[in-house]
């Protein structure tokens, strides 16, 4: 973190609470990985959950109803694709 401070935030106290947030903000934006595989997808829903995890109020409401959501679409779909191949077998 202190090459953030002396590269980019030059003239910002580095106790500073708010500048230390904002270099910890510059550095997720400056990290790079492949978010074409399994672990860039996975390490982009990590950092989704940890920013909402950060986030109060309603914006933490409303990633916990996407998640409930997405979680509900594949139960159904589970469900749907479980009914499919017990009535296939049955027949």
């Amino acid at each position: 973190m202190a090459d953030e401070f002396d590269d980019e935030l030059i003239g910002l106290d580095p106790d500073d609470p708010e500048a230390r947030a904002f270099a910890e903000h510059l550095q997720r934006q400056h990290r790079l990985h492949p978010s074409f595989t399994v672990e860039g997808y996975l390490s982009d829903m990590g950092d989704w959950a940890a920013s909402a995890n950060r986030l109060g109020g309603h914006r933490k409401l409303m990633a916990s109803i996407l998640v409930l959501l997405i979680l509900l679409g594949v139960t159904v779909t589970v469900w749907d694709a479980l009914a499919y191949a017990i009535s296939a077998f049955l027949k």
